[in-house]
């Protein structure tokens, strides 16, 4: 009975700090060169959480920002996306579920003395890429691009299965309705992972 006892502590001690690593707050400063961005969020609520993103090495107008965001930060990144030879910030964001289902927000320098937030599509408006789509989104930056891999399912429906093959998605940063910038994806391609 003892030992139950104890492997019960051990195990709820475990998933306690389990659980807690990945709920973990982020506060971090991300630089290209001498300029970038301190991002904190507590990242406590799956539904929701709190974001503030400050300018470093701005000019003395540039202010805080802060917002919402559904789902935790898992990552973020910084690199000029829109060749303006100014950082941008991408945060990663994931809702709290068995399939992973990713989104981005994005946050563009405007000559270091603000900020403008840069759109990013949702897949489902995508009749061609959200084929197959699940979830289980990686992304990352690449030479000024964001990239964004899941793996391919057989269907949309209940009871899909993985093909084996995975779905990459490209993504540049460029000016969308009403001059607002915009993630828009600009190449896709499937191949299998070994």
């Amino acid at each position: 009975m003892k030992k139950q006892l104890f492997l019960f502590t051990c195990l709820g001690v475990f998933f306690s700090i389990f659980s807690n690593a990945q709920a973990r707050k982020i506060d971090t400063i991300m630089k290209l060169g001498n300029v970038g961005f301190k991002l904190v969020c507590n990242n406590k609520n799956d539904e929701k959480n709190y974001v503030t993103v400050s300018p470093i090495g701005f000019s003395n107008g540039a202010r805080d920002v802060s917002f919402e965001v559904k789902g935790r930060i898992r990552k973020a990144e910084v690199d000029d996306l829109n060749n303006d030879l100014y950082p941008d910030l991408v945060i990663y964001v994931y809702l709290n579920g068995t399939d992973d289902k990713g989104t981005v927000v994005g946050v563009s320098s405007v000559k270091n003395e603000s900020f403008a937030g840069i759109g990013f599509p949702d897949i489902v408006d995508d009749p061609k890429l959200r084929t197959g789509y699940k979830g289980f989104d990686t992304f990352m930056l690449m030479e000024g691009t964001l990239m964004r891999r899941f793996p391919v399912f057989t269907a949309d429906s209940v009871g899909a299965q993985r093909t084996g093959m995975y779905r990459q998605i490209q993504y540049r940063v460029s000016i969308g309705e009403r001059g607002l910038l915009t993630f828009k994806p600009v190449r896709s391609y499937e191949f299998a992972k070994q």
